[in-house]
C-alpha cells in the first residue's frame, strides 16, 4: 500500500501510534474504567438477585476475572500489539473467519457497554436539570438524542489523541473515586447513627423462583459488566511505555483497588438497605446508591446533585470502551484481518481517525435501537449483552494461551502457572450459559446473536472484496 499523507510521517516512514501512557495512566484507565458505569448500574441489580450476599457475586466475579487477568498479562508481554484477544485467537488458531468473530465480539463489548452507559448519562443529564430547569424532557426520545450528543463528544476527545483521552480519564477517575469515598462515608455514618445493621452481611435471601446457588450465578453474571477494563487496556499496549514491565504489575494493582472499591460499597448498601428493599428496588439502575445517600444524608439536595455526579464516572465508561474499540480495529486492520483502510493513522494527531468514526456510528446505531426498545431495561439488554460478549473473550482467551504455550516466549514476558488458564476458560464458561440468567434476560442471547450475525455479513463482504483484488493481483492470497 502507497503511503499517504494520513497513514505515514512526514519523513515517508508509516506512521506508528505515539507511547503517551506510563503506569500512573494505565492504572487510572482499568480503574475507572472498571468503577465507572459498572458500579452505579449493576450494584442494584446484583443487590436484587441476592440480598444481603450482594457482596459476594462482585467476589466470585474479581476472582474469575483475576484468573483471566493472568492469562492477558502473558500474553500482551508475548505480543505486545494492538488487537488484544483477536490477535491472540489470530496467532493461536490462524483461523481469519474466527478471528474476525472474535475482534467484532470484543468490539461489541465495548461498544454495548459504550452505548448503555452514555444511555445512562443522558438520562441522567435530563433529570439533573429537570431539577432547575422547567419543561426538560425525560422521555426515552430525549435521552437518545442526549445520548448520541455524548457519543459525538467523546469522538472528538478520542481524535484528539490518547493522551487528551486518557488524562481526561484520570481526571474523571478522581472525580468517581471521590464520589464513592462519599458514599461509603456517608454509608459508615448512617451506621455510627444507628441506621445500619451489620448482621445483613449473612442474610442470603434470594428470589423465591431460585436456589441460593442459581442466585449467586446470575449475580455474578450480571457483575461481569464491569469487568471490560483490562480489555479495554491491552488494545492500548502500543501506546504505552515499556508494556512488558508497566502491564502484569499494574493490572494486578487496579484489579485489587477495584475489587476493594466495590466490596465497600456493596457492604455499605446492605448495611444500610433493609434486605427486602434490595430485593425490589425502586429503580435497580441507580436507586441504591441513592437511597444510602437518602438514608445516611437526609438533608442534602439529592435529587438535584445526584444525576450529576453519576454523569462523572459513568462517561468515564463510555469513553474507554470507545477508545478501545476504535484501537481494536486499527490493530486488526494492521494485521491484515480487516480492510486496511481502518488501519490509517493521522500523520499529525496519529490517532486511528477511521475506525474512531466507524466506531462513534456504530454506538449511535446501537443507541438508537435500544431506545426505540422502550420495554428492555438499559442494563439488562445491553448491559447484560456485554457481560455475555465479555465472558466468550475470556473463555477464547484462556484457551488461546494454552495453544501459544507452543511458540517461545520472549525472556522478559510474564509466565502464568498452567492451572489459571484452565480454570479461567472452566468458569468464564459455565457463567455463558442459560442457566447464569433468569429468562427474561435471555434476550441478551437474541442481541449477542443479532450483532454476530451482523459480524459475518461484514466478514462476507470483506472477504470477497479481498478476493477480487486478489484476481486483480492487488493482494496476496493469505488475506483470506
Amino acid at each position: 500500500m502507497t503511503a499517504t499523507r494520513e497513514d505515514s510521517t512526514p519523513g515517508g516512514q508509516p506512521a506508528e501510534l505515539k507511547r503517551v501512557i506510563g503506569p500512573k495512566l494505565l492504572m487510572f484507565l482499568i480503574i475507572g474504567d472498571i468503577i465507572g458505569a459498572g458500579i452505579f448500574a449493576i450494584t442494584g441489580k446484583v443487590a436484587g438477585q441476592v440480598g444481603g450476599a450482594a457482596w459476594l457475586p462482585f467476589l466470585i466475579a474479581f476472582a474469575i476475572a483475576t484468573l483471566t487477568a493472568f492469562s492477558y498479562m502473558e500474553l500482551v508481554t508475548k505480543y505486545p500489539h494492538a488487537a488484544g484477544a483477536a490477535l491472540y485467537i489470530h496467532k493461536a488458531f490462524g483461523i481469519h473467519f474466527v478471528t474476525f468473530l472474535v475482534a467484532f465480539t470484543v468490539a461489541c463489548s465495548g461498544i454495548t457497554s459504550a452505548a448503555t452507559s452514555a444511555t445512562l448519562v443522558g438520562q441522567n443529564l435530563l433529570i439533573g436539570f429537570g431539577q432547575f430547569i422547567e419543561g426538560v424532557p425525560t422521555t426515552p426520545e430525549a435521552g437518545m438524542f442526549a445520548a448520541i450528543a455524548i457519543i459525538v463528544i467523546l469522538a472528538l476527545i478520542n481524535l484528539r489523541g490518547v493522551g487528551e483521552s486518557v488524562k481526561f480519564n484520570m481526571v474523571l477517575t478522581v472525580i468517581s473515586l471521590g464520589i464513592m469515598a462519599v458514599i461509603i462515608s456517608i454509608g459508615i455514618g448512617a451506621i455510627a447513627s444507628g441506621h445500619g445493621d451489620i448482621s445483613r452481611l449473612v442474610v442470603f435471601e434470594a428470589p423465591e423462583d431460585r436456589s441460593l446457588f442459581a442466585a449467586v450465578t446470575m449475580g455474578t453474571a450480571i457483575a461481569f459488566f464491569a469487568m471490560v477494563g483490562f480489555e479495554d487496556s491491552v488494545n492500548l499496549v502500543e501506546e504505552t511505555k515499556n508494556p512488558n514491565k508497566t502491564f502484569p504489575r499494574i493490572m494486578l494493582i487496579s484489579l485489587g483497588i477495584c475489587a476493594v472499591i466495590y466490596m465497600l460499597v456493596a457492604v455499605t448498601i446492605i448495611m444500610v438497605i433493609p434486605t427486602g428493599d434490595l430485593l425490589n428496588p425502586k429503580n435497580p439502575d441507580a436507586g441504591i446508591l441513592l437511597d444510602v445517600v437518602r438514608i445516611g444524608a437526609p438533608g442534602l439536595p439529592v435529587d438535584a446533585i445526584f444525576p450529576f455526579l453519576t454523569v462523572f464516572a459513568v462517561v468515564n465508561t463510555a469513553l474507554m470502551n470507545m477508545l478501545m474499540a476504535s484501537r481494536l480495529l486499527y490493530g486488526m486492520a494492521r494485521q491484515g484481518v480487516l480492510p486496511q483502510v481502518l488501519g490509517k493513522v493521522h500523520s499529525k494527531r496519529r490517532t486511528p481517525t477511521l475506525s474512531i468514526i466507524f466506531t462513534t456510528l456504530l454506538a449511535i446505531a446501537l443507541v438508537v435501537y435500544v431506545n426505540l426498545d422502550t420495554e428492555s431495561g438499559i442494563v439488562g439488554s445491553l448491559g447484560g449483552t456485554t457481560a455475555l460478549l465479555l465472558l466468550v473473550v475470556f473463555t477464547m482467551v484462556n484457551i488461546a494461551l494454552l495453544v501459544l504455550r507452543r511458540d517461545k516466549a520472549p525472556e522478559d514476558s510474564f509466565r502464568a502457572p498452567t492451572i489459571i488458564p484452565i480454570l479461567g476458560a472452566a468458569t468464564s464458561a459455565f457463567l455463558i450459559g442459560p442457566w447464569a440468567r433468569s429468562r427474561a434476560d435471555w434476550v441478551q442471547y437474541e442481541i449477542a446473536g443479532l450483532l454476530l450475525a451482523l459480524g459475518v455479513a461484514l466478514w462476507a463482504v470483506n472477504w470477497l472484496a479481498n478476493r477480487i483484488n486478489y484476481k486483480k493481483g492487488n493482494i496476496s492470497s493469505g488475506h483470506f
